[in-house]
């Protein structure tokens, strides 16, 4: 199960990382936002969430602990991003990625959920 938490931590860190970063300037993410009617500093801080979740399941690859953060991060994140589709009446298709993502941080989290008792 280490292996299977470590290969989906470096995928979801990597990902966040390049997510977190498009959430600052991306011309598609500021539009986005836009379109689902949140402010820009709502994007910016989730943004900043998500380059911290990268972080937390990067380091997490050496401690446990910072793993099950970073997939708790990740989950509350998605499941967020999952409503706002919802509330959009946004197609199934548009919320693939999202509910993948979501499926992958609930992995890494029960996996490490352990250290967090």
């Amino acid at each position: 199960m280490e292996v299977l938490s470590i290969i989906l931590q470096a995928i979801l860190g990597l990902g966040f990382l390049m997510f977190g970063f498009m959430k600052f300037g991306s011309k598609q993410m500021v539009e986005g936002f836009k379109h689902y009617g949140y402010p820009g500093w709502f994007r910016v801080v989730t943004g900043l969430v998500e380059l911290i979740s990268a972080a937390l399941v990067i380091a997490g690859i050496w401690n446990e602990t910072l793993a099950a953060w970073g997939g708790l991060f990740i989950v509350a994140t998605m499941i967020g991003a999952i409503f706002t589709h919802i509330k959009m009446k946004d197609t199934v298709k548009n919320m693939i990625m999202p509910i993948f993502l979501l499926i992958l941080g609930l992995v890494v989290l029960v996996i490490n959920f352990g250290s967090l008792i």
